[in-house]
């Protein structure tokens, strides 16, 4: 009767149990396979490489000049005579010129891997310089093909790019202008 008990227990515990591979498809790549962020949690790294500049200028004349003139006469004499005239000049004009040049690494890590296989990405690279914090914060859409061989892509190949540098410190906080000239600014004065 001990054998039947053995058996049933060990057919009872065969039936329980599950066997687990060691391969995991979330996880694996293969020995030959490259290096490039392809799934969430990934990290790539982002060259940043922004040039951007903007110019324009106006120039405005207007001239105008009006002339009323009225005259009431009985017979030869001139009863009256009135006149009324009305100039204006104005000359005008503006320039504004704006460049700025952004140069920075930043490596993200892979937030989703959109439909597609498209890879969204997200990532802060903070520095600190003589107590100045330098913050570059960077979010965009990656396709797997512009990323290289050695999981770099340049920030020029990034859709939906929102690059933003901040910097934080005596030296930024010394080159804003003061709250009331703002103010003054504000109210055109």
């Amino acid at each position: 009767m001990s054998w039947r008990i053995v058996c049933l227990t060990w057919l009872l515990f065969a039936a329980s149990t599950q066997a687990q591979s060691l391969f995991d498809e979330e996880s694996w790549r293969g020995w030959t396979g490259d290096n490039k962020a392809f799934r969430a949690g990934d990290v790539l790294t982002v060259q940043v490489l922004e040039n951007s500049s903007a110019s324009s200028s106006a120039d405005t004349a207007t001239r105008r000049s009006n002339r009323l003139q009225a005259e009431l006469a009985h017979g030869s004499n001139r009863a009256a005579q009135a006149s009324l005239a009305v100039a204006g000049e104005f000359d005008g004009g503006g320039r504004t010129q704006r460049a700025s040049r952004l140069l920075a690494t930043v490596t993200v890590v892979v937030q989703e891997v959109l439909p597609g296989g498209h890879l969204r990405v997200a990532g802060t690279h903070s520095l600190m310089v003589n107590e100045e914090l330098q913050r570059v914060t960077l979010e965009g859409i990656v396709r797997t093909v512009d990323i290289t061989d050695a999981n770099v892509v340049p920030s020029s190949r990034l859709a939906e790019a929102r690059i933003t540098y901040l910097g934080e410190g005596d030296v930024t906080e010394r080159s804003r202008r003061a709250w009331w000239r703002r103010l003054l600014d504000a109210l055109g004065l």
